[in-house]
């Protein structure tokens, strides 16, 4: 993909999802100028309504400082679980009639025109909602929905690479696959009519992935360079979330070849710099780059907290208790660069290359790392992380952070409403994590 192609690709295209979800490789050149986000291109489509996307310009974020952002009141008990109902309640009214989220109606470009695209996108969308309305109180609305959430994704046709060079179909592999190894774990599900067939449809996903993870040992959504049918480009973050996925199967019982799992874990930790910032791609030789690039650490804090959870939860030596706490206070004190990319209509325009659909995959990730940590370190953080995610909901519940499709709201709801679940404090901490295959 080149050219006119390339362009329109960086321009126009949103995340996995993590998250983040769907997202655009990072150019190698220097930033345009140290401080100053990049511009898009000259005559480039904005979104639908684009002047309504951003809710406050960046210098306010940028001039406010950190000071001003910790004199906002912090969520109380009630108001976090005001907006997770309100989360919960945006979801259930979203669902498509076949059971599914998200679609490719409303697109802000024509580019993402390949069906296979948004078949992975929609799976991966799906899954992420059920990993939050799985986590729900029983209700017969929340199961009736992860009932036809769960039909849908057993029920669909396989992922498929959309083209050469579009792999984007990894992200409803790793999403689907943990979802359905959630499922398998619940004890709804666990010895279910269903779980037959989410067995079967978890190892088509575990087999994608073994098609689609790249010689170094990672994963990606891209192949721009050799289009080869094995991919050669991988990231740190899609890296990560397909582990996590893994660890998920294999507590589910599902079959984890371990070679493949350790050479994941071994492509991770190659990304982590002595900084704690994780590189975006993985490298054959990891560096931070320029001063104002996406490598540094104001430019990882989407990437640092999952990259730490994975290598954490696969066995690694290579991230302590204190490297989690450094993550953590990091994404706090230099939290103003993910909110001056939060609704930004271009990939990667803002300071240090932050997207917006960094935002709410971050913010899941950092909470899943607070829960790894004793109780009374717990405190620390809850309340400022519930704080940066109950200040994003929209008057209809919903929470987002890039518009894409309609994929963004349900998506960004998602992960919001998953990562407001672990800010409430706990009555008693949560147990040792279980630690994974060493990744050597």
């Amino acid at each position: 993909m080149r050219s006119g192609a390339a362009l329109a690709a960086a321009l126009a295209l949103a995340p996995g999802l993590a998250l983040a979800l769907w997202c655009v490789p990072v150019p190698a050149q220097a930033q345009e100028a140290p401080g100053e986000p990049a511009a898009a291109a000259p005559g480039t489509p904005a979104p639908p309504d684009a002047r309504r996307l951003v809710d406050r310009p960046a210098t306010d974020f940028l001039t406010a400082g950190a000071g001003a952002v910790e004199a906002q009141p912090l969520p109380d008990r009630a108001a976090i679980h005001a907006a997770l109902a309100s989360g919960r309640d945006y979801l259930l009214t979203s669902q498509n009639p076949d059971g599914s989220w998200g679609s490719w109606g409303e697109p802000a470009d024509e580019f993402w025109s390949n069906p296979h695209s948004h078949f992975a996108w929609i799976a991966a969308t799906t899954g992420l909602v059920v990993m939050t309305l799985i986590e729900e109180p029983e209700s017969e609305a929340t199961t009736a929905a992860v009932d036809r959430a769960l039909d849908f994704l057993t029920n669909q046709a396989a992922l498929q690479r959309p083209s050469d060079w579009d792999v984007d179909n990894t992200w409803g592999l790793i999403y689907g696959l943990e979802t359905l190894s959630m499922a398998l774990q619940h004890p709804r599900y666990a010895d279910s009519q269903r779980a037959p067939a989410m067995r079967r449809k978890a190892e088509e996903y575990l087999e994608g992935l073994a098609q689609t993870q790249s010689p170094d040992g990672g994963w990606g959504y891209y192949d721009m360079e050799t289009l080869a049918q094995r991919p050669s480009w991988s990231t740190s973050f899609m890296t990560a979330v397909a582990i996590l996925a893994l660890h998920s199967a294999e507590a589910a019982g599902l079959p984890v070849p371990a070679e493949r799992f350790a050479r994941a874990v071994t492509a991770l930790e190659r990304c982590r710099l002595p900084t704690g910032a994780y590189t975006y791609s993985v490298e054959a030789i990891p560096s931070p780059g320029g001063a104002t690039y996406i490598d540094q650490i104001k430019g990882s804090l989407g990437r640092t907290q999952v990259g730490n959870l994975a290598l954490v939860l696969a066995g690694s030596d290579k991230v302590t208790h204190e490297d989690l706490l450094a993550g953590l206070d990091a994404f706090f004190e230099h939290h103003r660069f993910l909110d001056v990319a939060r609704k930004r209509p271009y990939p990667h325009e803002a300071y240090y290359y932050n997207s917006g659909y960094f935002y709410f995959f971050g913010h899941y990730y950092a909470a899943r790392v607070i829960e790894l940590l004793p109780a009374a370190e717990q405190v620390r953080y809850q309340s400022r992380l519930a704080r940066e995610v109950v200040k994003t909901q929209e008057d209809d519940g919903s929470m987002w952070d890039f518009y894409f499709n309609t994929y963004h709201k349900p998506y960004g709801t998602a992960f919001g409403t998953l990562a407001l679940r672990r800010t409430l404090p706990r009555e008693e901490p949560p147990p040792a994590p279980a630690r994974g295959r060493r990744s050597r």
